[in-house]
């Protein structure tokens, strides 16, 4: 007599250990929850009945399992964006289709099934998981679950597979085909048998295992089976029987009356493989949940392959090395560091677009090392900032095999077009494709344009119409009536809630509420907002708008800024989410009403169209390095009047995408006094990230410029005290370099001087920097050879960078937020500066007291001077002192969140040279290659 194998039993304990072993898992990783979803099309009985047993299994064990029903009527269009939509879904880690599928119209159910992502197949009928399973691949693909359920009922008979005679009778894509695979991959030796096998009794009576799935009742019979056999009945089927209640018994494919007494094992039908597939999906769904766990949230190094650079000297021009690199498929680096493929949007094939649903994902995972790189007082003779961020990164990454992220602003395509070129970095040192990262990119910058003049338009629409009708006019237009009832759209209750209204039926207003809420009235003198393009334009720097005849009367006197400037990047730079910049796009300040309160965005009632245009803006974009090394571009904010660094989010996804063991490097505009001022005071404390520690940028031919060396003028050769060795002027110089590294000691910040070598430095004059550095505070001195060498140049500072996160960082920020505006102000101006004190010009203290009894006393300072010197005047180089520091003008950015004083007159819209960049740039009509790009 044989004994019984009971599915109810083992798919019983299964499902416990499933259950213990979800919540041993989730016990160290609380945010773990398995997903599966169940697509059903139409309402036949035995599926229902199917389905429910697998949701109620599923909540037993502590899969979360969602049931999608489909009509009827649904087409195989339906079926597949179904099916789409559950493969992007992060939190479903399987999917299975309830077979048949109860449809009016045709559906290819093998196209459905093929349709479903190979890691969410968990009913294992994709056709890659039966061709891996076809070729041995037992560990990359997923087992269909009654297979798997009776390979778990053959190992619990304690009988070894390996060399026994198996024969599977029945060869279904569900069953029989994989089921003969995976016997034959451990090891027995497979006979299939089919309808159409010849003696098909004397096949079987060979089987140590036999496993039966080929829908036919009660075909096996006792004398076809070889004593002692193992033998599994897949089948299920009804036969009449007019003794049972119902009219019908069910049965399997093998006799079990007769086989029971010549096998030595046996399944029950019912109560044999059945519970087991449903034990099986599960165990295949907790399985899945697990990897795609293991890899999209814990740390896991990336699998990236670099790019090699072909050295040549002398060093051949920025577009000559770019063009000589044949960049990887975006597609491929994205898959290189971990990114899923719906986090993804490629724009081309060498750039993307990254989700912010990454921060979701690896919300429980660690961040990296946070590098900031700035440097000293700028000089026409440039420091290398930008080229140091990126050879940085490409040391960390290609040569230190570190996961690392370089995090860039993004260049105005005004100064790549006119004077300065662009700003990818240089040498062998550099982002590319250097034409996509200096142009249009993904058109975050167009779509920055849009939104601010969609803006200015609003605001002098509103003005006109404000002059030219009454208050019962322009309440009827602005809250127009749907079927005779005025109704007031939700941006319309912001503004009535800044006017402390509470009441919700446009009705109920009094005459006195409405004038309120319809008259911004507006005092045209303290307008702030202006348009924009992206292009240098200096005869748009004062023009007169308004004068078409529609418009006689409402001339006035405005400019257009360029687009970098506009508040709308700042915002971008300094956003956390949607919705925050939602909130900042809706309370930027365009001006003030003739009573003092601040007009805004939202007033107008455009904050929520900004947003749209924005929407896409949001997301970092992801491009390259010379060597392969991932870069974020995003965002690209002036330095004087805004903080001049790329964005929050941009670190904020990439800081989780190295991990605790991975390091990201961003960028500062201007020196220290500058950028990395502002990027402490202002986006560390927006961000709440700590940085790890500073790279100060410097160059000998710089120093010896602060050191009292002579002008340099553009064209004409370098004067010979920069080419020659001058040691007398480089240790002047040093002393902007001191001051630079106090100021980053201020805040608490390890700092590793990178001083960025040219061929004409000379061997004393490099070793005096790096004296000088080390006496006076810095945590090394690195001379780096990058821009010549790419990353293998900067490996000396990746080291010193290394051993420098390994100390705790003791950030703290320069001011307290609640200090008053003339204080913080102060501070800034006598620490990082080194001036004696400040003087508020009437203008200014005028606009402070004003943003004070606006409320935005508490925002942090975004200093607007010079960044030729660290006073207010330019032609002071090295460290100046005994200086007062002017303050003409005081102007806010409150969507961005700061307050910027001006220190002088600052140009927001560059003009063009006698010869712009453009004489160079021109395309190759037959390969479509551009040229002169610098």
């Amino acid at each position: 007599m044989a004994n019984v194998l009971s599915g109810k039993e083992v798919s019983s304990a299964i499902k416990k250990q499933i259950k213990q072993d979800v919540s041993e898992f989730q016990s160290k990783h609380p945010d773990f929850i398995p997903g599966l979803a169940i697509v059903q099309v139409g309402n036949r009985d035995d599926s229902n009945v199917y389905i429910g047993q697998k949701l109620a299994s599923a909540v037993e064990v502590g899969v979360l399992a969602k049931h999608i029903k489909l009509p009827r009527s649904s087409t195989q269009y339906d079926v597949l964006a179904c099916v789409e939509g559950l493969n992007n879904d992060t939190n479903i880690h399987g999917i299975i289709v309830q077979l048949p599928l109860d449809s009016d119209n045709a559906i290819d159910a093998h196209r459905v099934t093929n349709a479903i992502l190979q890691i969410k197949d968990v009913d294992g009928l994709h056709q890659d998981n039966a061709g891996r399973l076809s070729r041995g691949d037992l560990d990359s693909c997923i087992l269909p679950c009654t297979p798997r359920g009776c390979m778990e009922l053959i190992k619990r008979t304690g009988v070894d597979v390996k060399g026994k005679q198996a024969v599977v009778l029945g060869r279904s894509k569900i069953v029989g085909a994989p089921m003969s695979d995976l016997l034959l991959w451990n090891h027995a030796t497979v006979t299939v048998c089919h309808s159409r096998t010849a003696d098909l009794k004397a096949e079987v009576s060979r089987a140590d295992i036999l496993v039966v799935g080929i829908g036919q009742p009660e075909l096996v019979k006792g004398d076809w089976v070889k004593p002692g056999a193992i033998v599994i009945d897949c089948g299920i089927n009804s036969l009449p029987d007019a003794t049972k209640a119902r009219g019908y018994r069910l049965v399997g494919d093998v006799e079990y009356s007769s086989v029971k007494n010549v096998a030595s094992w046996i399944t029950p039908v019912p109560g044999g493989v059945g519970p087991m597939t449903v034990a099986m999906l599960l165990r295949n769904t907790v399985d899945q949940a697990r990897k795609i766990y293991e890899k999209t949230s814990l740390v896991r190094s990336w699998d990236i392959q670099y790019l090699p650079l072909q050295l040549k000297e002398p060093v051949p021009s920025d577009i000559d090395i770019a063009k000589s690199q044949i960049p990887k498929d975006i597609s491929v680096l994205a898959s290189e560091i971990n990114l899923l493929s719906d986090e993804v949007d490629l724009y081309g094939k060498k750039k993307a677009k990254v989700s912010l649903k990454v921060l979701d994902r690896l919300q429980s995972r660690g961040n990296g090392k946070y590098i900031v790189v700035t440097g000293i007082t700028p000089t026409p003779l440039g420091e290398g900032k930008s080229t140091t961020t990126v050879g940085l990164a490409q040391a960390l990454g290609a040569h230190l095999k570190k996961s690392v992220f370089a995090c860039v602003r993004q260049p105005s395509q005004g100064p790549t077009f006119g004077i300065k070129g662009g700003a990818a970095g240089g040498g062998y040192s550099q982002v590319i494709p250097m034409e996509e990262f200096n142009l249009h990119l993904t058109g975050d910058l167009h779509a920055i344009t849009a939104a601010n003049n969609l803006l200015a338009a609003a605001l002098e629409a509103r003005m006109l119409h404000e002059a030219t009708q009454s208050d019962k006019a322009l309440f009827k237009r602005l809250v127009p009536a749907v079927k005779g009832v005025q109704q007031i759209c939700p941006i319309q209750f912001r503004r009535l809630k800044k006017l402390g209204i509470t009441k919700t039926n446009a009705a109920d207003l009094t005459d006195e509420e409405i004038s309120r809420f319809v008259r911004l009235d507006i005092d045209k003198a303290t307008i702030t907002w202006q348009r924009v393009m992206d292009t240098n334009d200096r005869f748009l720097r004062k023009i007169i708008v308004g004068e078409g005849p529609q418009e006689k009367g409402h001339a006035r006197e405005t400019q257009f800024d360029i687009t970098v400037a506009s508040e709308i990047m700042a915002v971008l730079a300094l956003t956390t989410s949607l919705h925050d910049m939602r909130e900042r796009l809706g309370r930027m300040v365009v001006a003030t009403s003739k009573s003092g309160d601040p007009v805004t965005a939202d007033d107008l009632g455009v904050g929520g169209a900004l947003t749209v245009l924005m929407k896409d803006t949001i997301r970092p974009n992801l491009m390259q390095t010379l060597e392969g090394t991932p870069v974020f571009v995003h965002a690209g904010p002036f330095a004087n009047i805004a903080h001049g660094n790329s964005s929050i989010l941009a670190d904020k996804i990439a800081l989780k995408l190295v991990g605790e063991d991975g390091f990201v490097v961003t960028e500062a505009g201007f020196g220290a006094d500058i950028g990395l001022e502002k990027f402490f005071n202002i986006k560390c404390r927006y961000s709440d990230l700590i940085p790890n520690a500073a790279v100060l940028v410097a160059t000998i031919r710089a120093l010896k410029m602060h050191g009292g060396g002579p002008t340099v003028v553009a064209g004409v050769p370098l004067p010979k005290e920069y080419t020659g060795e001058n040691l007398t002027l480089v240790e002047q110089g040093c002393s902007n370099l001191i001051k630079q590294i106090e100021n980053v000691n201020i805040f608490g910040v390890p700092v590793i001087v990178a001083i960025n070598a040219f061929v004409t430095d000379t061997k004393d004059e490099l070793e005096l920097v790096q004296r000088i550095s080390r006496e006076n505070g810095a945590n090394d001195a690195v001379i780096c050879n990058h821009w010549s060498k790419g990353g293998q140049g900067a490996i000396d500072l990746a080291e010193a960078i290394d051993r420098g996160t390994r100390q705790p960082s003791n950030f703290k920020f320069l001011y307290d937020i609640k200090d008053s505006i003339e204080s913080k102000i102060e501070t800034i101006a006598k620490k990082i500066y080194g001036a004696d004190g400040i003087e508020l010009e009437p203008l200014a203290r005028q606009q402070i007291e004003n943003y004070k009894r606006q409320g935005f006393n508490d925002l942090p300072i975004c200093m607007a001077k010079t960044h030729l010197s660290l006073s207010h005047k330019p032609e002071l180089k090295g460290a100046p002192k005994g200086f007062i520091l002017p303050i003409r003008e005081a102007r806010a950015n409150i969507g961005a969140g700061f307050i910027y004083p001006l220190v002088g007159t600052m140009s927001t819209m560059p003009g063009l040279p006698t010869r712009p960049c453009f004489y160079d740039i021109d395309i190759d009509p037959e390969t479509e290659e551009i040229v002169g790009l610098s």
